[in-house]
């Protein structure tokens, strides 16, 4: 892949070499756009007239929005329409698709996909390989393992998509499934490899498959106290 920058684009960051800026792409200051990503790319609408050269490409592009001191790593695409708030990191070949938003200070981990139009709130750690479909929505300070996978069809293949929510200060664990139209309550805890099929109340922590509630978040808290401290006493 050689590298193009729309002349349509604002950039303030640093961009390397083999990079791709299509479109009225706007890229905050400090930011560095890695070798081999891709920013605005066009949504799927558009390619159905085969666009033949880059700078075609270019043309039907709106481009995407990135904000200062963020870093996108290698292999990242980026549709247009998506925005990212400042110090935003992507891992290597990170997909993020068209109307997309990911807040201030989150990460997103190698090789994750926001698959549609996905909201991620400010300071949410997305660990990599986590599939996030159309309509999720994340809040803040949220904790993603890796490979947890969301869902949004209850009846696949039907024609009523339906979101997972994901409230603030949640904890999902590694390999986690969470079925579509669920909701994640607020400072609740998702055991790694549970597959949860109904609300999950605030402040509570389920486990299992289906998974049920097991401990209040204080209680899951005072274990993880516990387990800390006998760790510390081992390295002691």
């Amino acid at each position: 892949m050689i590298g193009y920058v729309s002349k349509r684009a604002q950039v303030h960051g640093i961009i390397m070499e083999n990079a791709i800026i299509l479109g009225r792409s706007v890229i905050g200051e400090e930011t560095l756009i890695d070798n081999w990503v891709y920013v605005g790319y066009p949504i799927r609408r558009k390619l159905k007239h085969f666009p033949k050269k880059i700078e075609e490409l270019d043309l039907i592009s709106d481009g995407a929005k990135i904000g200062r001191g963020c870093v996108i790593r290698s292999f990242t695409v980026i549709y247009e329409g998506a925005e990212l708030g400042d110090r935003v990191e992507t891992g290597h070949g990170v997909l993020i698709r068209e109307n997309s938003k990911i807040g201030s200070n989150s990460r997103i981990g190698s090789f994750s996909q926001l698959d549609g139009e996905v909201h991620v709130g400010e300071n949410v750690n997305i660990q990599s390989m986590v599939y996030l479909p159309h309509l999720t929505w994340i809040d803040d300070d949220v904790f993603i393992g890796p490979n947890v996978t969301v869902t949004n069809d209850r009846y696949p293949v039907s024609r009523k998509l339906s979101g997972v929510k994901i409230r603030r200060g949640a904890i999902i664990g590694a390999e986690a499934v969470l079925i579509a139209g669920i909701e994640v309550g607020e400072n609740s805890v998702i055991a790694a490899g549970s597959i949860v099929t109904k609300d999950v109340p605030a402040n509570s922590m389920v486990i299992g498959a289906p998974a049920r509630i097991k401990l209040s978040r204080m209680e899951y808290e005072e274990r993880k106290k516990l387990y800390e401290a006998e760790e510390n006493d081992t390295l002691g």
